[in-house]
């Protein structure tokens, strides 16, 4: 399998060595992965966590995918944290650079940050994670330059309500307005494990809204851990592999020079 989204020491919360990633990516027996650190523009208190010389960082992913070419593919990507007033800005380095893959994600909403919990204060579980998945489709509308939707329900992470899931048949409308949006436009959605280390219970996102995407014609998935550190990497990969497979995809997909690669689940 492929892992489609790690970070490493180049952003500002990972200290993972890109070496050492790939060196795990390789113990595992994985066939890639791709380094898709942060750009987070007026990320609220911490812009400078997540800004990168991207520069340095092209030519670091360059001579990496060089040296391990012949023991495992390695891609060069990005995640970008969109914002209504930074899409000029976001979209000038996603255009200057040779990504293989772009993820688009949503950390922010309203210049509220979801992880410290500013976001979520004040409102019902209701109204704040409807007003988050709005804000996932404004995104999508406004940045069209991506290639897969990350962690569409990263919201459940942060919610800090006695019950914190976002259920397919609670936010049906939002939901399908996404992912209809993502078909049209023939951008991927990603499985992310990462809901697993945090104690979801199931990947980012669950089971219901994968079947629901592949319903609607999806055909572009990806496997995802959005590791930070070498034992996260392909996290619980054997057991979403099941449940893509479960939910009637026959293929995988990692993205190179922007462009989708399928692989059989079998």
């Amino acid at each position: 399998m492929f892992d489609c989204h790690v970070h490493s020491s180049f952003s500002g919360d990972s200290e993972m060595q890109c070496n050492i990633a790939i060196e795990t990516a390789m113990d595992l027996r994985l066939y890639g992965i791709a380094f898709t650190d942060h750009l987070d523009y007026d990320y609220p208190d911490y812009d400078d966590v997540f800004m990168i010389d991207f520069d340095k960082y092209s030519e670091f992913i360059d001579k990496l995918k060089e040296d391990y070419s012949k023991k495992i593919k390695i891609c060069k990507g990005i995640e970008i944290g969109i914002q209504p007033h930074v899409l000029d800005e976001s979209l000038e380095v996603v255009e200057k650079y040779d990504f293989d893959i772009v993820i688009l994600s949503t950390h922010v909403v309203d210049k509220l940050d979801l992880h410290n919990g500013d976001f979520c204060k004040g409102k019902t579980r209701k109204e704040a994670y409807g007003r988050y998945l709005e804000a996932v489709l404004e995104g999508i509308l406004n940045f069209k330059n991506f290639d897969v939707l990350g962690h569409i329900d990263l919201i459940r992470r942060y919610g800090r309500y006695d019950v914190n899931t976002l259920k397919y048949h609670e936010f049906s409308d939002y939901i399908d307005a996404i992912l209809n949006k993502l078909i049209s436009l023939g951008r991927g959605l990603e499985v992310n494990t990462s809901g697993y280390r945090y104690n979801l219970g199931s990947p980012m996102p669950d089971f219901d809204i994968i079947k629901r995407y592949k319903e609607l014609g999806g055909e572009i998935i990806c496997a995802s851990s959005d590791a930070h550190t070498p034992d996260y990497i392909a996290y619980k990969f054997s057991y979403i592999k099941e449940l893509i497979e479960k939910a009637g995809f026959k293929y995988i997909s990692y993205f190179e020079n922007r462009k989708p690669v399928f692989y059989p689940i079998k």
